[in-house]
């Protein structure tokens, strides 16, 4: 069996990994899996990551040309480095944050593969660990760690109409307005990624219609305060579960142009038309939900939510920040709220282009071990899987409200990678007991 050399594996690609045993493998390069690496490292566990693409690929490809962190650059990075050509309230650009995670994984000299596809993972039968087939050979690991997140499979539901006169992509195939054909836009989905689409598309010159959800709209700073921070010491970053009914409700902000708060009823006002969540396609027509107001209010709520609780901290602390009363003002309802489309035949309104912003799904479907309950969804507790050996990283809610964000994902990475280097030295035990019964 061929014996990993870490330090010469960094980015390494082309040489075959066939017959390669190692303690732990991490299946991807991603945020997630440049942390893990980054605490195993520290804890001397020797482990190998294997990324298909390029680290952090999905920074690089998988999201629209203007897009930037939705946090600041103060926040959304790793504990240990700043982002030495930014001010510390700017908002990285794609490129600018997948240059950082390159960077931090060269820091340490992480042992990353890149161009290797896991393809199979199983456990052994007749030994320990697993046996996991990569585009590389076929390799040995005692323990797998699944770091690929959840943005693994662009969903785009059923009732997408099969009609061939219109373009139809996912946000994660969306660039920028040049690539859609000429006409009005039809953006499903007003969580972070569509309501950024569609506001650029507009700024474009497209008539856009935007099918709204359910969703929070945080402001994005608040008495000199960006809403990532007023989270953190409101203790809403460290919440350990969803408030009931909440749990797959999206977040409308956005670091776009500076950072600003999404206000949907200010896109109304600017030309966009608002419907409520869309419903159904029926021959070159669509019908929208009657519950575009409703939605507007519960995301009414849940700004002027925070708003409240902010005040309240700065009273209660006594902090010396600026009153913004402005912050509570609203535009007048549009006249696409008060009287709201409930059904629009898109060959009349010149809708050439959907674009799909309704999220993604995962993929395990490489992962053959019992740490899935019977819907697929992954059975672990703080990312310690049902599966012994088996572990899960940058999952939504993992082990917070902030373990898909960038610095959940390393706190919850030290966790993980703690459980990893506890059961390696009861394993060491084990091997050290049975040598002195030997001799």
């Amino acid at each position: 069996m061929t014996d990993l050399n870490q330090s010469a594996l960094h980015m390494h690609t082309g040489a075959s990994l066939e017959g390669t045993e190692i303690d732990t493998l991490v299946v991807g390069a991603g945020q997630a899996g440049v942390a893990i690496s980054e605490h195993l490292s520290k804890l001397g566990v020797p482990h190998l990551v294997l990324e298909r693409n390029r680290i952090a690929e999905a920074w690089r490809t998988g999201r629209w040309d203007s897009l930037v962190a939705n946090g600041p650059a103060w926040h959304d990075r790793f504990p240990g480095l700043e982002f030495d050509d930014l001010d510390a309230d700017a908002f990285a650009p794609k490129e600018r944050m997948a240059a950082y995670f390159e960077a931090y994984a060269k820091k340490f000299n992480a042992p990353i593969r890149t161009g290797v596809e896991v393809k199979n993972v199983v456990r052994n039968s007749d030994r320990p660990g697993f046996t996991i087939e990569t585009s590389a050979g076929v390799i040995q690991a005692n323990r797998v760690v699944c770091a690929t997140g959840p943005f693994q499979r662009p969903v785009i539901p059923p009732i997408a109409p099969k009609d061939e006169k219109l373009t139809q992509i996912h946000s994660a195939q969306y660039f920028n307005p040049q690539q859609l054909p000429d006409g009005a836009v039809l953006v499903v989905g007003a969580g972070s990624s569509g309501v950024q689409i569609a506001d650029e598309l507009q700024r474009a010159g497209r008539k856009v219609y935007l099918s709204v959800g359910p969703h929070d709209r945080p402001p994005r700073s608040y008495r000199n305060r960006d809403f990532c921070w007023w989270l953190g010491v409101l203790g809403e970053w460290d919440a350990e579960a969803a408030q009931p009914g909440k749990e797959h409700v999206t977040i409308a902000v956005s670091g776009a142009r500076g950072g600003h708060t999404v206000d949907f009823r200010g896109l109304a006002h600017q030309g966009m038309t608002l419907v409520g969540l869309t419903k159904a396609f029926d021959n070159g027509v669509v019908t929208f939900q009657q519950d575009l107001l409703e939605n507007l209010k519960n995301g009414d709520k849940n700004y002027l939510a925070l708003l409240d609780a902010a005040d309240a901290y700065i009273a209660r602390n006594g902090l010396d920040l600026p009153e913004e009363p402005e912050a509570r003002a609203s535009y007048p309802e549009p006249d696409c709220v008060t009287k709201p489309l409930l059904e629009l035949d898109l060959a009349k309104a010149g809708v050439t282009s959907i674009i799909w912003a309704t999220g993604y799904a995962v993929d395990f479907s490489w992962l053959q071990v019992n740490a899935f309950d019977a819907k697929g969804k992954p059975q672990h507790q703080r990312g310690v899987s049902s599966e012994p050996g088996v572990y899960f990283l940058g999952l939504p809610w993992l082990s917070r409200r902030g373990s898909s964000f960038i610095w959940g994902v390393w706190h919850d990475a030290k966790h993980v990678a703690g459980h990893i280097a506890t059961q390696r030295t009861y394993l060491a035990y084990r091997d050290s007991a049975a040598r002195q019964t030997a001799d």
